[in-house]
């Protein structure tokens, strides 16, 4: 008897474990599409990371000229995730440790440029977490 409650116990957790994960990534995305309302548009391709300590996460994507561009995070604490924006070559573009670690950034770009996020958690603030991050564009041609 003791033995099928032990295992019975086992199986709910590892079915049920999943479903936690999800959750939490769930509450993630949906706070990064409430600060991407209208008029942004969302990518639809969130960028995420389960991070501890020093650990980067490095995303790659595309700026496209005659949009205006805004980058959000989201964590499981607020004001925990430490992004930078840089060019191909790695020249810094924006970082957002010099705004109070916000969490978002919105921006025009004059020509189309590939870059690289980087993002990474604010240690003084958490050990480890889950940064999620999304892109979202709007138009500038009317």
């Amino acid at each position: 008897m003791k033995r099928s409650l032990t295992t019975l116990f086992l199986i709910a957790t590892l079915v049920l474990l999943p479903f936690k994960l999800n959750s939490q990534e769930d509450v993630l995305f949906t706070s990064c599409l409430n600060q991407l309302k209208s008029p942004f548009i969302a990518s639809g391709q969130p960028f995420k990371a389960f991070l501890t300590g020093d650990e980067v996460a490095e995303f790659h994507t595309t700026f496209f000229a005659g949009s205006l561009y805004r980058v959000v995070t989201s964590s499981h604490k607020e004001g925990t995730i430490l992004f930078s924006v840089y060019d191909k070559e790695r020249n810094l573009l924006f970082s957002n440790e010099n705004y109070d670690s916000s969490s978002y950034w919105d921006f025009k770009i004059e020509g189309s440029v590939e870059c690289i996020v980087e993002a990474r958690l604010d240690t003084e603030k958490t050990t480890s977490g889950i940064a999620l991050m999304m892109v979202g564009f709007k138009s500038l041609e009317q």
